[in-house]
């Protein structure tokens, strides 16, 4: 996108502080708009909005830390962003995927698919509610960030990011009628993001990368492209779209 593309566009992008996040508050900052980020850690959001306003020279990026998966921290980050303008762009990509609980026990399983829910489907759908009235209309746009894993499983996460999906398509319709678009974007295999911290043996990289007809991974800064696209003028009429950003590894599903 231009460098003007967002310019006076308010943007919130929630989980920004590292991965897909910080990558998209970077392109949405260097495509003009006003970006808060949000996380629940203060200091990962404040790194990361001064390594992003340095490189940029310009103070666009600014922190707000929350819980989201919290409905009374929701509400108070509500009412903070609630002292400025109306929000343009609502990136939802907080979330995770780590393994929770004793899952050889039925309330240990039980624990785990709530944590999962709530790191992934609750962060977005609170957030949203809380901040629906204060969407442009017309002509907000809500993306959030999906998973492959929310197309072809498996497990808790990929339930997940499919109840992501359904709700996406389903809040499309209903603000329609404002011109607010609403899309889910479906990242493969990003490693580097927090969400494989840990995990990337040499075995793991070899069999996801044997899945992806292109033969690499993606990187952040590619999600972030698609996030630039259907944020800004050229994603107008683009919505209750699941769009697959993934190298080919799934094809022809969203």
């Amino acid at each position: 996108m231009a460098e003007d593309g967002l310019i006076g566009r308010r943007a919130v992008v929630t989980g920004g502080g590292t991965g897909i996040g910080a990558a998209v508050a970077h392109r949405l900052a260097a495509d003009g708009a006003e970006v808060i980020i949000v996380g629940r850690r203060a200091e990962v959001l404040t790194e990361t909005a001064d390594r992003i306003n340095t490189a940029l020279g310009s103070a666009r990026v600014t922190g707000a830390p929350a819980d989201l998966a919290d409905p009374d921290q929701v509400a108070a980050l509500a009412e903070h962003l609630a002292a400025g303008a109306t929000i343009d762009v609502l990136v939802l990509n907080a979330g995770g995927g780590a393994t929770y609980g004793d899952s050889t026990t039925l309330h240990g399983v039980a624990d785990a698919w709530r944590t999962i829910f709530d790191h992934n489907v609750l962060t977005s759908v609170l957030v949203t509610e809380a901040l629906r009235d204060r969407l442009t209309r017309p002509g907000a746009r809500i993306i959030a960030m999906s998973s492959i894993a929310g197309l072809r499983g498996p497990g808790a996460y990929g339930a997940a990011k499919g109840a992501v999906n359904a709700w996406v398509m389903g809040l499309a319709t209903e603000l329609a009628a404002d011109q607010i678009t609403v899309n889910a974007i479906a990242p493969g295999f990003v490693p580097d993001t927090e969400f494989w911290a840990g995990r990337l043996t040499e075995e793991v990289v070899s069999s996801r990368l044997a899945q992806i007809p292109l033969g690499r991974p993606g990187t952040p800064d590619e999600v972030a492209a698609t996030v630039s696209y259907l944020a800004g003028p050229g994603g107008g009429w683009t919505t209750g779209q699941i769009i697959q950003v993934n190298g080919g590894a799934l094809q022809g599903r969203g």
